[in-house]
């Protein structure tokens, strides 16, 4: 089985220093396997996807050396696949529609005493899976953009049901699956990270049922990272630590629609002067690609990579003295392949 892994920005703004982190270690990590290296743009949030952004964050990464092996996929131009994948959960009871808006949500959960917890996330208490699951017959038109709710007039977003358990035989891909195990014990699905270890998560009580399609007709992260991973043949994850909360939810959907899982590795974060994480958020000043070289250590530093030195000597013609010059980045690269080998055992 090739080794297939992936670097998935979204559009919203340009690289940045903490966004360069993660794509130069998902190149790394497929160079060290001999395997390829895939870009997918992930601009399903289109409301926040900025005009032409894509093929300027594709212009960075060519700037640094970083060059997919096949042309990049748009998530956007896929949704027929990620329609069809809700469609199938609809079809299996496993997927509900749900017309409840925040304030509903937080009223469920101040009556039922729950405090607001996960980084001020709101844990879905499964109001509209309870009322909507015996209406399910009146679903007359799948989970189309133009479904409405049986009380309602508007259009729902539809979620996934997580007071269902599936299988615990493994779906990991086979060739990986000694570092991919996932185990669900005592309704906690457990995973091992190969940066972070072990993992584990209640997907019910710590998240509950979380959106598959918004009501404004387009379709989540969550659903469409898992569809199009499967659909590319990624065998291997490689991103930011930030990310590694959504594991767990991506791995009860991979199950529910029978989709293998990939090996996982979550990578640390570049941190902002305030401590926190460096993001398009918080105002991440744009990658400058000029000197990008430089670019590149300080992105091989916060992976734990040595820092390469700029210039390199090399003999004058004529002479036996030498003179610095700029050092390729593919001789820079090369490096820290190797390094990158050596720091994290191949899987």
């Amino acid at each position: 089985m090739v080794y297939r892994g992936r670097f998935a920005p979204s559009p919203t703004g340009p690289l940045h220093a903490g966004s360069l982190v993660a794509a130069l270690a998902s190149w790394l990590d497929a160079r060290a396997h001999g395997g390829q290296w895939l870009v997918r743009i992930e601009d399903v949030d289109v409301p926040r996807c900025v005009p032409g952004m894509g093929q300027f964050i594709l212009g960075q990464l060519a700037a640094v050396g970083l060059m997919p092996d096949e042309p990049p996929r748009v998530q956007s131009e896929h949704s027929p696949v990620h329609q069809q994948a809700l469609d199938a959960l609809v079809a299996r009871g496993l997927a509900y529609p749900c017309d409840c808006s925040r304030k509903d949500i937080e009223a469920a959960l101040a009556l039922l005493g729950h405090a607001r917890q996960r980084q001020g996330e709101l844990v879905y208490p499964g109001t509209c899976r309870n009322e909507r699951i015996a209406l399910r017959a009146e679903w007359t038109q799948g989970a189309g953009g133009t479904q409405t709710t049986p009380q309602s007039n508007q259009q729902p977003a539809w979620r996934l049901r997580t007071d269902f358990f599936p299988s615990n035989e493994s779906v990991a891909l086979v060739q990986y699956a000694k570092l991919a195990t996932i185990k669900i014990a005592n309704e906690c699905l457990q995973w091992h990270d190969r940066r972070l270890g072990p993992q584990h998560q209640d997907v019910e009580k710590s998240v509950g049922d979380f959106p598959l399609k918004r009501a404004d007709g387009y379709f989540t992260y969550q659903l469409a990272v898992v569809v199009d991973d499967a659909a590319q043949g990624i065998t291997h994850v490689v991103r930011g630590e930030d990310l590694a909360d959504n594991t767990a939810r991506q791995i009860f959907l991979q199950r529910a629609l029978g989709l293998p899982t990939p090996v996982y590795l979550h990578t640390p974060l570049v941190l902002g002067p305030n401590g926190e994480k460096l993001s398009k958020q918080n105002g991440a000043q744009a990658l400058d690609t000029s000197r990008p070289l430089a670019a590149l250590n300080a992105a091989a530093q916060a992976l734990g990579l040595a820092s390469l030195p700029s210039t390199a000597q090399q003999p004058t013609p004529c002479t036996t003295e030498t003179a610095p010059q700029t050092m390729p980045m593919t001789d820079a690269l090369n490096a820290w392949v190797t390094q990158w080998r050596s720091l994290y055992a191949l899987a």
